[in-house]
């Protein structure tokens, strides 16, 4: 039977949301929020191994006590300046233990909120499927095509038009040639799709939310509270 390992790239800066620490290690609950990632991530019983790809002077990791996490957590300090590369690097770690057919989730440090319903989901749908897929929700609000000005060029039909969040699941091996072949994109869904493959859009949560700013550290607050 294939295993199942994840990848979570974090030697971003989250620029975005406009701290001088990187998000990744903003206080969520009392701990950093990459800890409620890493947690839903170790605590799935289907995942063998998780790797967190950090940059390779990060000084903020070793600040805190990871030990709750248990022995699947493994840290690599080989992040790359852009996603693809953070990941294509631990997909070079993973080769330690990982075969082609196993499958990889990618799932971004900045989705805290991720719940065992949602892995659950993402396994039974892409059990036997032949490309893989990822988490998404269906784009639910208007959406308007911005000019150089900043205001309306144009309304976008959001007829079939999906959200697309992490985990990302493909095989090791598929996803290794993707990444090798296209590493301009903004998620392995981009690099397997230049493949002319299609991979399958498995329904989400809007509680899947990734914290981008300031008022989504909030929100994912609220969904954690909830939750317990």
């Amino acid at each position: 039977m294939p295993r199942h390992y994840a990848i979570v790239p974090a030697a971003g800066s989250g620029s975005r949301f406009g701290s001088e620490k990187p998000k990744q290690y903003l206080d969520l609950l009392g701990r950093p929020l990459i800890f409620h990632t890493l947690k839903a991530l170790t605590a799935c019983p289907d995942i063998e191994r998780v790797w967190v790809v950090l940059a390779p002077d990060d000084p903020w990791w070793p600040r805190f006590d990871w030990s709750e996490l248990g022995p699947k957590l493994e840290t690599v300090r080989c992040g790359g300046a852009t996603r693809a590369e953070s990941v294509s690097n631990g997909l070079q770690a993973a080769a330690m233990v990982a075969v082609d057919d196993d499958w990889i989730l990618v799932h971004d440090a900045a989705r805290p909120c991720l719940s065992a319903a949602m892995l659950d989901a993402l396994f039974a749908e892409l059990a036997d499927d032949p490309v893989g897929g990822i988490l998404a929700v269906p784009v639910a609000d208007t959406i308007k095509r911005a000019d150089a000005e900043q205001r309306v060029a144009a309304t976008e039909p959001r007829d079939g038009l999906w959200q697309a969040q992490t985990p990302q699941m493909f095989r090791y091996g598929q996803l290794e040639k993707s990444l090798k072949n296209e590493m301009a994109v903004t998620d392995e869904a981009g690099a397997i799709e230049a493949m002319g493959l299609k991979p399958k859009l498995v329904r989400g949560d809007a509680t899947n939310l990734k914290v981008t700013y300031p008022a989504d550290l909030a929100l994912a607050a609220m969904i954690l509270r909830a939750r317990k």
